[in-house]
């Protein structure tokens, strides 16, 4: 008798594929990344990142209220300023336009939802990179982690639940940690971008914060073809106290997030970044793929590979769909 098998007879109903349905995707798994500008009366659309938009402080309150109605684990806050400088003075301006924003949704929010901050400096520097540069334009490594450290105490203070050290700086979880602690804010805890990649998918994020790079940041992302390094950095910030690690971006790295699921001690999170959300939205634009199957499959993929979180510009919608 053929076939002996018959793996389809799991497949036969919805019922008996929810049933036997080896991942889930549920909206507190979300965490959506946010986007607000100092100074803006009306939300400013991102042409590239079409339903994404610069929020002003009023829009930004009511969409993280809505987010959080609807499910999601966490919001990820970037901040917009008008006035950039060599040092990136507005990140540790407690009156800068992304500590304002926190303090806004922590008096919003309270605890009823994880609040996150970007924690580095490329936002709001006049040339564009993650840190300090040194006289021949190079990055500064350890002058940037004096840098991080004040920025990590303001945006505490300014009601952060959770700080995403993002820049790729050697030491930079010890370095934050070692400032919270002694600032008293023992509680605030680190998602370390562990595995941020120089990628080509950055580009619509760019227009998202006004970037002003000139050049690329090859230094100090990591190179795309390595995976065992994503490991070792990894490694290196869980010692260094990282509550919680991220693999950057998400779709071209699902090798690294399954190698980084099966070794860390901590939660694993994995950033489904502009340029993968710009793919899928312009095919869907015209027509080519149904979007709402090709986001919750996107979503599946990037849970399926091992993260436990995911930041994706679809969470608040996403939310709305699985529930």
């Amino acid at each position: 008798m053929f076939p002996e098998h018959r793996p389809r007879r799991l497949r036969g109903t919805a019922a008996m594929r929810r049933l036997v349905s080896e991942t889930t995707l549920r909206p507190r798994q979300l965490i959506l990344p946010m986007f607000v500008a100092e100074g803006a009366e009306a939300p400013k659309p991102i042409s590239s990142m079409p339903g994404v938009v610069q929020h002003t402080r009023d829009s930004l309150r009511k969409a993280a209220v809505d987010a959080v109605r609807a499910g999601v684990g966490g919001l990820m806050l970037f901040g917009v300023p008008k006035v950039h400088d060599a040092i990136g003075s507005g990140a540790t301006d407690d009156d800068g336009v992304l500590n304002v924003a926190l303090r806004d949704l922590r008096a919003e929010l309270g605890d009823d939802t994880v609040i996150m901050a970007d924690t580095c400096l490329d936002e709001f520097t006049d040339h564009g990179h993650c840190g300090v540069l040194d006289a021949e334009g190079g990055v500064d490594n350890d002058a940037t982690l004096a840098r991080y450290a004040e920025m990590a105490v303001a945006q505490a203070r300014a009601g952060a639940h959770l700080l995403g050290p993002s820049g790729m700086m050697d030491g930079q979880v010890g370095v934050i940690r070692k400032a919270l602690d002694e600032a008293g804010y023992e509680g605030t805890g680190i998602l370390a971008y562990s595995a941020k990649y120089a990628s080509a998918f950055y580009g619509p994020f760019r227009e998202a914060v006004d970037s002003q790079l000139k050049g690329d940041r090859k230094t100090y992302q990591q190179d795309p073809g390595n995976a065992r390094e994503a490991l070792r950095e990894i490694e290196l910030d869980v010692a260094e106290g990282a509550d919680a690690i991220m693999v950057k971006p998400a779709l071209s790295y699902l090798d690294v997030i399954k190698a980084a699921a099966e070794t860390s001690p901590v939660p694993v999170a994995a950033y489904n970044i502009s340029g993968e959300y710009a793919m899928v939205e312009a095919a869907c634009a015209n027509g080519w793929l149904d979007r709402q199957r090709t986001v919750l499959e996107v979503l599946t993929s990037i849970r399926r590979a091992g993260a436990d979180l995911i930041l994706t510009y679809w969470a608040a919608e996403a939310a709305d769909w699985l529930d």
